[in-house]
């Protein structure tokens, strides 16, 4: 996750839009989720389960095994358990819910992760039959949430999901640059995926802490995982700096055997989709990636509006018999912003908790202030010059919320600016970062951070791995903020790719957003309308279910008006879900019980929701 109405729908009636308002509602006191009319289409609500302690952003993805659902919860709202005076639940871990009836499903047990250590993308079950193990596995990712969160990835054998038992826990890289990575005993894993390959096992995990950050491992014993193989695919010149795509990091991945070889398709962010050949994880071999156009799609079909892309590779899936990759980019940030200085016009992100208006009003003289982590330099207090005072912080360490908060806490600070850092995956990549802190924040390259207090940039400096911090002093003054203006560049939408006979390419043949998605009247108000994940069919190969957030489940189709030319083919939405009290759906997996395709979505406010596909 890094997370997002209505149209005309293939076989349903026009919906009018309508705005959550009720505190009561589904999603409590969230007031910007978008109301709907349940289902629609070919689609069908078969049933929804709340969690016992559901409560607004806490549960993340969903994986379906056999008569079971596991979701991830992504951690308290407080980002504290019961030791630290939160709520009486942990942090982190799986909910177990029986859908063996699935007109009723059942909430039957939760297996619990470390205090302040969160699982999100990285939930999946499998069964691993090798030398060293036969069993039904449960994957968890591991990203930490406070002083006490604990990284890596864990193993459960769930082949009674009522008795989970520990196989190993916290497993992982120890190491950044060579080095061992302190403070964490591990380095944390935004993602995780595994898969049997006979007599042996593996898992490909997205490491959060370093620029090496594909990580293998041989699972064959899920007692004791040891690293195979790990990589950094920005060597392969996958980044697009013409079209500022250069924050280029792996978010997502799975791995699927087609023919002889097991084929990894990785979402690489700005770097873009990844064909990488897993057969012999100890020595992966790259096969291509795609490229973003030069003019973004969606904002060009829907609104006549050129503007370049802004990447944000974040998910996919092969369908069922590879000829296509579905993928999604995740997108919240409906709005660029252009920063405004003597030096000229240079593109920035906006923060998650600024509203454009507030955006707008930053104006005035800028401060460097560090990093602004904890451990480092304090912040200082804000001089007294101006009307609007301005502190610059460096990417990098800690959090952007600690960031944020140490500079409040320094006082008299109006707005914060964060230049980008050092690393082939960052630099001049421009994003919107999330945060909950009330300071005004906008995010900048480090070359515009760099124009700002006049030193020269260097990229290939930047890219050579070497970190290194930003050669200004803190208190230095910079060039002042003339003026911030914002454009409409849309919410995150899906491609579809045609994948080769050979499996070395994949070309782009269509994209698909919902029409509200690239409105600027839906930009605000109405929930976040990016796409998140898709989950291809098991028992049709042309048709896929979507998690959209706050634009509730989709289902869509690959149509093709000549079968034989890939080129002919569209995405085209056949129906979905949206409740009448709002959803906010994070994941989606589908499975085929009796002849009929389910799809079950979760909602990060609530828990489970079933629906079908009908005919």
């Amino acid at each position: 996750m890094v997370r997002r109405l209505f149209g005309t729908f293939v076989g349903a009636c026009c919906v009018a839009s309508l705005l959550v308002t009720s505190a009561g509602a589904q999603h409590g006191p969230l007031s910007d989720h978008l109301l709907g009319p349940g289902a629609f289409g070919n689609v069908q609500l078969v049933s929804k389960l709340r969690v016992h302690d559901a409560a607004p952003d806490t549960l993340a993805d969903v994986s379906v095994f056999k008569n079971y659902a596991y979701v991830s919860r992504w951690g308290a709202p407080d980002c504290a358990g019961p030791e630290a005076g939160g709520q009486n639940t942990p942090d982190g871990g799986a909910y177990v819910i029986d859908i063996s009836n699935l007109s009723s499903p059942r909430e039957v047990a939760f297996i619990a992760t470390s205090q302040d250590t969160l699982v999100g993308e990285g939930m999946q079950a499998l069964t691993l039959t090798t030398g060293a193990f036969s069993g039904d596995v449960l994957v968890m990712n591991h990203e930490q949430c406070g002083k006490n969160g604990k990284g890596g990835f864990s193993l459960w054998n769930i082949s009674d999901p009522l008795k989970a038992s520990k196989l190993s826990e916290h497993a992982g890289d120890i190491t950044v640059g060579g080095a061992r990575n302190t403070p964490h005993d591990v380095n944390q894993y935004h993602s995780a995926f595994a898969w049997d390959a006979g007599d042996r096992a593996y898992l490909i995990a997205s490491d959060d802490d370093e620029l090496v950050d594909v990580d293998i491992f041989d699972i064959t014993n899920p007692k004791r995982p040891t690293l195979a193989s790990e990589l950094d695919l920005n060597g392969h010149n996958i980044q697009q700096p013409d079209l500022g795509l250069t924050d280029s990091f792996l978010h997502d991945m799975v791995v699927k055997q087609i023919g002889s070889r097991f084929i990894g398709l990785l979402s690489y962010w700005d770097g873009g989709y990844i064909l990488l050949d897993v057969t012999n994880p100890k020595s992966p071999v790259f096969i291509s990636d795609t490229d973003y156009p030069a003019v973004d799609p969606e904002l060009k079909a829907q609104l006549g509006v050129s503007l370049t892309p802004e990447g944000n590779g974040h998910q996919g899936e092969f369908s069922l018999d590879n000829r296509f990759a579905i993928t999604t980019d995740e997108d919240f940030g409906p709005f660029r912003a252009i920063l405004t200085t003597v030096d000229g016009s240079f593109r920035a992100g906006i923060g998650t908790q600024t509203s454009i208006a507030q955006a707008q009003a930053i104006s005035g003289p800028t401060i460097f202030v560090g990093r602004a982590c904890p451990g480092d330099a304090p912040v200082p207090a804000a001089p007294a010059v101006g009307t609007m005072q301005i502190a610059v912080v460096e990417r990098g360490v800690c959090l952007f919320e600690e960031k944020a908060q140490n500079v409040i806490a320094a006082g008299g600070w109006d707005a914060m600016l964060i230049m980008n850092r050092e690393g082939a995956d960052a630099c001049t990549g421009v994003f919107s970062p999330a945060l909950d802190a009330a300071i005004p924040t906008l995010f900048m390259g480090r070359d515009t951070g760099f124009a700002m207090f006049n030193i020269a940039y260097d990229q290939a400096a930047c890219t050579d791995g070497t970190l290194e911090s930003a050669p200004i002093a803190i208190g230095t003054a910079g060039d002042s903020i003339q003026k911030v203006s914002s454009t409409f560049d849309g919410w995150g939408y899906v491609h579809l790719f045609a994948v080769n006979a050979g499996v070395t390419s994949l070309t782009e043949v269509d994209t698909f957003a919902i029409p509200e998605a690239m409105k600027p009247a839906f930009s605000s108000g109405f929930g976040a309308l990016s796409v998140h994940e898709v989950a291809t069919e098991k028992a049709d190969a042309s048709r896929a279910f979507l998690s959209y957030y706050a634009g509730g489940i989709r289902a869509i189709q690959i149509r093709c008006a000549s079968p034989n030319n890939v080129g002919s083919c569209r995405l085209v939405e056949t129906g979905g879900y949206l409740d009448p009290n709002g959803n906010e759906f994070w994941g989606i997996e589908t499975f085929v019980r009796d002849g009929t395709t389910y799809a079950v979505g979760s909602d990060m406010d609530f828990g489970i929701f079933i629906v079908k596909r009908t005919p």
